[in-house]
């Protein structure tokens, strides 16, 4: 049986640029950081307490994803503080938090424009 999510990736043009981004910016840390092949490096993110990895890598072919809204929703305690935290150290967001009947939202992106959604869980 499925037990789980064991990563997801984000299609970017720079991992160098990107990898900054996540672990500067959004806090991420690196579980791994090796080459993959002669143009790209498997690069594994991950957050404290949590399995799910994030992976830098853009799939051969694949590249008409990067800066499209990607299929992946991290989520958040506190969406309102993420918001502030994020948005002080320099993450673009769409617009203010949005409050619902369901929680709360907010939309970010990163330096190729992929965005990505912090809900309330």
């Amino acid at each position: 049986m499925i037990k789980g999510i064991k990563f997801v990736t984000v299609p970017v043009r720079d991992q160098d640029r990107a990898l900054a981004f996540y672990t500067e910016r959004l806090g991420f840390m690196v579980a791994t950081d090796q080459p993959f092949n002669d143009s790209q490096r498997w690069i594994e993110l991950k957050l404290k307490g949590v399995d799910t990895r994030v992976v830098l890598f853009t799939i051969p072919e694949h590249e008409q994803l990067i800066g499209q809204p990607q299929p992946v929703t991290f989520y958040s305690a506190d969406v309102a503080k993420t918001y502030e935290e994020l948005g002080a150290r320099g993450v673009e967001f769409t617009g203010p938090p949005v409050i619902a009947d369901w929680g709360s939202s907010v939309a970010f992106r990163d330096p190729d424009g992929n965005q990505f959604v912090v809900a309330s869980r």
